[in-house]
């Protein structure tokens, strides 16, 4: 389905510690942001397959989270914001997302393409912005907002509830 209007809008990965440990993709479209949880992370190589699982939209506002959750049925532990920025999706259809992200770590085409019903995959489109062999999620695992890793974030926290 064609977006009216401007396909101009955000994206965020926060990287969750929850029942186990995720990246959640968030791409806005409209007043929503679509979400996946990427198991294993976005990759920078075009070889690379991501498993990614839709899970229900969010608000916008769930993309500004960054701390633990507590006491959740599902969600609880620690967030960070891995990585944000602009996102301007290219083709979007039913099975398929084609999205170009301006972000501090991911950059350029990233495709999401249905291959069941809970089952999608992300690939990083050969582009300029690709690095074949790179693993990006190694090489930087803290937060854009405030340079924090997951277990800064959650060490503090508990720290703190002493």
């Amino acid at each position: 389905m064609e977006l009216p209007g401007s396909s101009a809008s955000r994206f965020v990965v926060q990287l969750h510690d929850a029942t186990a440990l995720h990246f959640d993709l968030r791409i806005q479209v409209g007043q929503v942001l679509r979400s996946w949880a990427v198991p294993k992370g976005p990759s920078l190589d075009p070889a690379v397959r991501r498993l990614a699982v839709p899970v229900e939209d969010h608000t916008l506002s769930a993309g500004d989270f960054e701390g633990v959750h507590e006491g959740q049925s599902r969600g609880s532990g620690a967030v960070i914001i891995w990585d944000e920025g602009p996102a301007e999706i290219t083709r979007d259809e039913p099975g398929h997302l084609s999205v170009t992200l301006s972000g501090h770590k991911l950059a350029g085409g990233f495709a999401l393409t249905r291959t069941g019903e809970r089952r999608w995959i992300l690939v990083k489109v050969r582009d300029e912005h690709a690095r074949p062999g790179s693993d990006i999620v190694a090489e930087r695992p803290a937060s854009v907002r405030s340079g924090r890793t997951w277990q800064d974030l959650a060490g503090e926290h508990n720290q703190e509830r002493s």
